[in-house]
């Protein structure tokens, strides 16, 4: 965590805990489940905060409304909303968020991530560099920058369960 926070004082959100009826058919090996909306927020929701001891959910960074997925065309959406309008963190959130995608789901998926529309002053430039396949493998040979990823996504397996702060 930083040392000299670009957003001191966030605003905390309540959390919903999602509990997910699973059908036979999902408890069935043999047949595929089609990937939705509420199974990519899971895998993302838990991820840390890379300024504070909070999750993206609780920051209300990321949204089950905010994603779009797209069965037939291997297509997922994410749209998420840094705490600020010159949140210095936004690429590293969407990195993040990317890193988290990358390790979860299946490889014939192309996966969008942006920054929402009017909530950050360089949304044009954070959501060319996250879409980019080039500047986000560079990043990822990054050593330090990948321990930082990492450190995000150590909370990332909670999905959904109340994390404590230290």
């Amino acid at each position: 965590m930083s040392q000299n926070l670009i957003n001191a004082n966030p605003t905390v959100y309540n959390t919903k805990t999602i509990t997910r009826k699973e059908s036979e058919a999902e408890l069935d090996d043999s047949i595929e489940d089609p990937i939705d909306s509420q199974e990519i927020f899971d895998l993302i929701r838990s991820i840390s905060d890379p300024e504070h001891p909070l999750t993206l959910e609780q920051l209300n960074v990321t949204q089950f409304d905010h994603i779009q997925v797209d069965n037939d065309h291997s297509k997922i959406l994410i749209e998420f909303t840094p705490t600020i309008p010159h949140c210095s963190m936004a690429t590293l959130i969407g990195l993040c968020i990317r890193v988290r995608l990358l390790r979860s789901l299946p490889d014939r998926f192309k996966v969008d991530i942006k920054v929402r529309k009017g909530t950050h002053q360089s949304e044009g430039a954070v959501n060319k560099q996250l879409n980019d396949k080039e500047r986000v493998a560079a990043a990822l040979e990054n050593n330090h920058l990948l321990e930082v990823v990492n450190q995000c996504l150590a909370t990332a397996s909670f999905r959904g369960v109340e994390i404590a702060a230290n």
